[in-house]
């Protein structure tokens, strides 16, 4: 939230600097983000007369003025403004300022051959406003040699965050509040005028959506004059950041940034009947003040008359029945309106506003008649009109809560010693009422007062962040213990071991849409939230692919090769009983182009299935996974190609990962062109190491004796995995068979139909001694007739 010091010191009667207010607003938990000021945009820049204009002798456009400055002698500018003229005052730019608007330095200069010495500037160029068809006129009193900055009471702007938990400071009269109840000078309650009215309010106000608003005040004011606000109302709301539309419009903007509290002006001639808060039948549109429609449905609150919805319930208005220029008679609206229902609506119709933020936050219930009567006499004051008196509908909240407190909490929490006298002036200060008995009654605008333990938050807070003391935690003497989890530490290890093989880490969302966590789950209850950051965020991902395949296919979209990615996260399910199933997971894309196209390969690669397979087998080795034992087969998935794609096993039910070629109807859903590779490793399915403890690497011990080996080429049927003899091979003898690998697969002349030949290298290790031709030859045969269970023969 912005405002200027000028806006602050209305609600603030202090001395205090820039700099200490900054100070005090980090020490109180309000962060300062920003402080802007505009003096120093404008320095350089002074209020100067124009005391002759005369036609540039070479240029039709162009006047060459003399002006004063208030020091020395007049200086010469040229000017291409229309309305420059002898005898006026406006603002002069000297060299060496620079100009808001664009960054531009003044030097002196020659335009068309005469000398300038600076520029005379417009609205826009000092970034006051959007007017730039002539330079500013000042008024006749404006004193000549003064710097506009001073002339212009440009005060410095603060850019504070305001936690969630705080929307009693979401104005500036609550920042007022907290910094005096901090010390830093003296609060200055707002002065709630008295308002006669004159007659009773003639609009009729009804309340049928009790629960979406509780409480609806409304009073009309006849006879107003709508034009341009007042310079002092402008210039606080452009502090602010907020656009001056109109007198009416820039009253409740300015009462809702300075008290928090929003409302509403409707034109009383574009009414049709009685007022009505009432839900929004289905189906029924608005267009509201951004010049969107927004199509609504029954959980909406609206606010209609017989001619239909003119406001989107404390979020927007509605364009039909704004105020306009021509605007004599409106009708003033303040209404509670329900907090959660704000949210929900809000967010269903992707609607944001600066009312919506307070009102789903929580507005204070007990200032409707206050914020009324200011609302009436901002509009009044600078409107003029006769005011009616006031309707008032239902009833706001009203129940304050009240907290047994221990002043002793505030050391135990807090860590910090506060006397009771001094704890009893903070919360009396922020307006809470203490009892003697410490029964402490809160106003009804702090809503985020829910016991004992927020009560020592203000209370330090306003005491100040910066007495709590940086205690380290208790260390025990010598090495550190580790902290970190087998898990952990495995994960760790997974990213550096990716990382290495040339993959990317991304980060994606853990939320997707409906439709692409769907066609992932693979028949498993997804979560699917009900409050989601958008409708495109509303489902829990069961699979890291789609989030890395929306990376890819943005990386595509701007131009890039090919993508490498992998992501280490966790997929969601429902388990049993709706508790939360969370499986740590490792996922990997590889889409594009493998190599780039060369001189020397001709066309690109792309990637293909054992591209993925061979990162997937990578990957469980990095997680010691018994990566020698694991058997390939199918049913990846139907997000899978069906002919390009397995899983690895460990036995027929224990799936440790699943890789190969995205399917085309994956690759459609998700806009992406292929073909595109991906790998899901499941981590908790890779067994522990059996003693406990991790599959973490041995230190390397070579052995003794050289290992030996031996060719062996098989005659199998075609259909046969070279993975299934591999492993058979492998487990002919575990003592002496340390590896086995396919070098040579080869089907045609020579290899009856139906089969092929597999040539298998098997290296044998031998343990204390060397192994002698009678035991080679033993390995050999236990090696045939283990290939020979596969249905393989050894070639003649």
């Amino acid at each position: 939230m912005k405002f200027s010091l000028e806006w602050l010191k209305h609600f603030l009667d202090t001395d205090a600097s820039v700099p200490e207010i900054a100070a005090a607003l980090n020490r109180i938990g309000h962060e300062v983000e920003g402080i802007e000021d505009p003096a120093e945009r404008l320095a350089g820049f002074r209020v100067a007369k124009v005391l002759t204009a005369a036609k540039h002798p070479d240029a039709d456009k162009l006047q060459v003025l003399s002006v004063d400055t208030g020091e020395g002698d007049p200086l010469q500018v040229v000017c291409g403004a229309p309305n420059a003229r002898a005898g006026m005052k406006g603002v002069l730019g000297l060299p060496g300022a620079v100009v808001p608007a664009n960054g531009m330095e003044l030097r002196k200069s020659a335009i068309r051959g005469v000398e300038s010495n600076g520029m005379m500037c417009s609205v826009r160029e000092l970034e006051l406003g959007d007017e730039h068809d002539g330079i500013i006129e000042l008024p006749e009193d404006a004193p000549v040699g003064t710097s506009f900055a001073e002339y212009s009471d440009a005060s410095p702007v603060f850019d504070v965050a305001i936690t969630p938990d705080r929307p009693d400071c979401m104005g500036v009269m609550g920042i007022a509040r907290d910094l005096a109840a901090a010390g830093l000078g003296t609060f200055k309650p707002v002065d709630v005028p008295a308002i006669t009215g004159d007659g009773a309010c003639p609009v009729e106000v009804k309340i049928e959506d009790t629960e979406g608003v509780p409480a609806y005040f409304a009073r009309v004011i006849r006879g107003v004059r709508n034009g341009p606000s007042p310079d002092w109302m402008q210039r606080r709301l452009k502090a602010a950041g907020q656009r001056p539309i109109s007198a009416l419009v820039d009253c409740t903007n300015y009462l809702m940034f300075a008290t928090g509290r929003p409302a509403h002006v409707y034109d009383l001639a574009k009414l049709s009947g009685a007022m009505v808060a009432r839900r929004a039948a289905a189906g029924e549109s608005v267009e509201a003040l951004n010049e969107k429609t927004y199509t609504l449905d029954e959980t909406m609150t609206v606010i209609a008359d017989d001619s239909g919805v003119h406001d989107i319930g404390g979020i927007m208005g509605g364009a039909h029945s704004g105020a306009a220029d021509d605007t004599c008679d409106v009708l003033l609206e303040i209404a509670y309106f329900d907090p959660e229902r704000i949210g929900v609506t809000g967010r269903k119709l992707g609607l944001a506003s600066d009312a919506r933020t307070r009102f789903e936050r929580g507005v204070d219930p007990a200032f409707l008649d206050d914020g009324l009567a200011l609302l009436t006499d901002l509009i009044v004051q600078t409107c003029g009109g006769q005011p009616t008196e006031v309707v008032r509908v239902g009833e706001p909240p009203a129940e304050a809560k009240i907290v047994a407190f221990d002043p002793a909490l505030t050391a135990r929490l807090g860590g910090v010693e506060i006397g009771e006298v001094e704890q009893r002036r903070i919360l009396e200060a922020l307006d809470f009422t203490v009892g003697a008995d410490w029964q402490v009654t809160c106003p009804l605008r702090r809503h985020d007062i829910e016991g004992a333990a927020d009560l020592v938050e203000e209370v330090v807070r306003i005491y100040g962040l910066d007495h709590v003391a940086s205690t380290a935690l208790p260390r025990a003497e010598g090495v550190a213990t580790p902290t970190a989890s087998p898990q952990q530490q495995l994960e760790r290890k997974l990213r550096r071991a990716a990382a290495a093989r040339g993959l990317n880490e991304a980060v994606t969302w853990s939320f997707l849409p409906t439709a692409e966590a769907e066609h992932f789950a693979d028949g498993a209850r997804l979560w699917v939230l009900e409050n989601p950051i958008s409708e495109d965020m509303k489902a829990m991902r069961p699979s890291l692919i789609p989030g890395l395949l929306s990376a890819a296919k943005r990386n595509a979209d701007r131009g890039s090769d090919g993508s490498r990615l992998f992501e280490l996260g966790r997929r969601y399910f429902r388990g049993k009983g709706g508790a939360s199933d969370e499986k740590p997971t490792l996922g990997v894309v590889l889409a594009g182009d493998k190599t780039p196209r060369g001189w020397a390969q001709g066309k690109a690669k792309q990637f293909d299935a054992f591209d993925a397979k061979a990162e997937a087998e990578a990957l469980l080795a990095a997680a010691g996974a018994p990566v020698g034992n694991l058997m390939v087969m199918g049913e990846a998935g139907s997000q899978f190609h069906p002919g390009q794609s397995a899983t690895l096993r460990l036995g027929p039910k224990n799936v440790l990962a699943r890789f190969g070629a995205l399917h085309p109807k994956t690759l459609k859903t998700f806009d992406i062109e292929g073909p595109v590779m991906a790998v899901e490793v499941f981590l908790d399915a890779i067994p522990a190491k059996r003693g406990g403890g991790s599959f973490a690497r041995a230190p390397y011990a070579p052995p003794a004796l050289q290992p030996v080996t031996r060719d062996f080429a098989f005659l199998v049927p075609a259909d046969l995995a070279a993975g299934d003899l591999v492993r058979a091979v492998r487990g002919a003898d575990k003592a002496a068979v340390v590896d086995a690998r396919v070098f040579d697969v080869f089907a045609g002349q020579g290899v009856p139909e139906g089969k092929k030949s597999v040539a298998v290298e098997v290296v044998l290790q031998p343990g204390d001694k060397s192994f002698t031709d009678a035991e080679i030859k033993a390995i050999a045969d236990k090696v045939v007739a283990a290939a020979a269970k596969q249905g393989a023969e050894l070639r003649g």
